[in-house]
């Protein structure tokens, strides 16, 4: 029974209903996440492939077929193919930045949490406010990689520089954020 309303779900969010889209997503965040946690070993990566799955998922919902595959399967096959991306990704990442000489720029657990806490506790126009204050360097390469979840070559191909460039003007950008967002004593 809960397969059926899982793709009654997949269904309506097809046709538009964000809330029947709501409820897939809440429903199988945990789930999504802890499949990508196990199998990366790294909370970073796991929540950003969460995040691409899902942002997939609302792509693709037009082609889901409950006739073909269970909604969980359909999702979960959409999660292996991130994983998948981004291992293969990964070592390519790895493979440049040894021979470039570079170390790669972390976001630590904290600052990501930090970020997500303030974010929900504020306003909307005040978080408004601080991303169109950025340069617009920083808001772009934040808004490409947080919000449209283009992979890092992609994003530095469309501006013409370097993937590390680009993690640079993301991890600034996080940080601004998070710094506007502090609440001041």
């Amino acid at each position: 029974m809960p397969e059926r309303d899982d793709a009654a779900l997949l269904v309506a969010a097809a046709r538009g209903d964000e809330r029947a889209f709501e409820t897939f997503y809440r429903r199988h965040l945990a789930a999504v996440t802890g499949f990508h946690l196990r199998r990366t070993g790294r909370r970073e990566l796991a929540f950003d492939l969460t995040a691409e799955t899902f942002a997939a998922v609302v792509v693709a919902l037009d082609r889901y077929d409950p006739d073909r595959a269970s909604a969980t399967t359909w999702l979960f096959g959409i999660a292996a193919h991130k994983l998948t991306d981004a291992l293969r990704r990964g070592r390519v990442e790895a493979d440049a930045r040894h021979h470039l000489h570079h170390a790669p720029i972390a976001l630590h657990d904290e600052d990501l949490e930090r970020v997500e806490e303030l974010a929900s506790q504020g306003d909307e126009q005040h978080l408004a406010q601080l991303l169109a204050d950025l340069p617009e360097p920083q808001r772009a390469a934040l808004l490409a990689r947080v919000v449209d979840e283009r992979p890092y070559d992609e994003i530095a191909a469309s501006l013409a520089t370097s993937e590390a460039v680009i993690r640079q003007r993301v991890h600034r950008g996080l940080r601004r954020l998070r710094d506007g967002l502090e609440p001041t004593a």
